[in-house]
């Protein structure tokens, strides 16, 4: 199992944060521990540095794009999945500590938990006086993800733009629903059928609703022509 000097190649000093980065706010509520223990308020603080970072290196990559542009970018690369599968990679979620029930549901490799306990750990470079090194490992491993959102936009985008064509012909909206859930709680399948004028445009797999909407509209969207 690598450590976290290990998976950031960054090393750390002040070891008891990044303990509190990967504690998962059900082993203080199991150890009848301060919430403070838990890795939710380095999130909220990693959160924030991570979204400097891949601001500056939008802003520097992009120079002609506008606001709107930069930030719908940025709000996909700092997505859960992204960050979960960055995370994954390096085996971060097996540092994480959580609550012998949790841990039994498989809830260690939930996206939500692994991306929260990464910005944690920013959060704890934050802290630890690693601002420079925390920014640089930030920008050399979100630029190539960088990239591939804008080189293939309407992919990551589907839902805003299908939701603009239809506004723009109807003033309706598409409808997105669940039809059918598969598989245990830690790795569950959503089966998602997207509705425009009470026609089904299509139906689509994912590992989160959010990213089989993304996938229906991205579908919905071919089958219109407007990809």
């Amino acid at each position: 199992m690598k450590s976290v000097d290990e998976i950031f190649a960054i090393e750390t000093s002040e070891s008891e944060l990044y303990k509190i980065a990967l504690t998962h706010s059900s082993y203080t509520k199991e150890k009848d521990l301060p919430h403070t223990k838990c890795y939710e308020r380095l999130e909220f603080l990693g959160d924030a540095v991570l979204k400097l970072a891949v601001s500056d290196v939008l802003y520097k990559m992009f120079p002609e794009e506008t606001e709107g542009e930069l930030s719908k970018i940025r709000g996909i690369i700092v997505s859960d999945n992204t960050l979960a599968e960055i995370g994954k990679k390096n085996g971060l979620q097996e540092l994480i500590i959580m609550s012998r029930h949790d841990e039994k549901q498989g809830f260690r490799n939930l996206n939500s938990i692994c991306a929260c306990a990464f910005e944690a750990v920013l959060g704890a470079y934050y802290l630890d006086g690693k601002f420079n090194e925390i920014e640089k490992y930030i920008k050399d491993t979100f630029t190539p993800y960088i990239q591939e959102v804008r080189n293939h936009f309407e992919k990551y985008n589907a839902k805003a733009i299908l939701q603009e064509y239809t506004q723009e012909k109807t003033k309706n909206t598409p409808i997105y629903t669940v039809i059918n859930e598969t598989g245990p709680a830690h790795k569950k399948v959503f089966e998602v059928e997207v509705k425009y004028n009470d026609e089904v445009l299509a139906v689509e797999k994912g590992a989160s609703k959010k990213e089989a909407e993304q996938k229906c509209a991205y579908s919905a969207c071919k089958k219109l022509g407007i990809i």
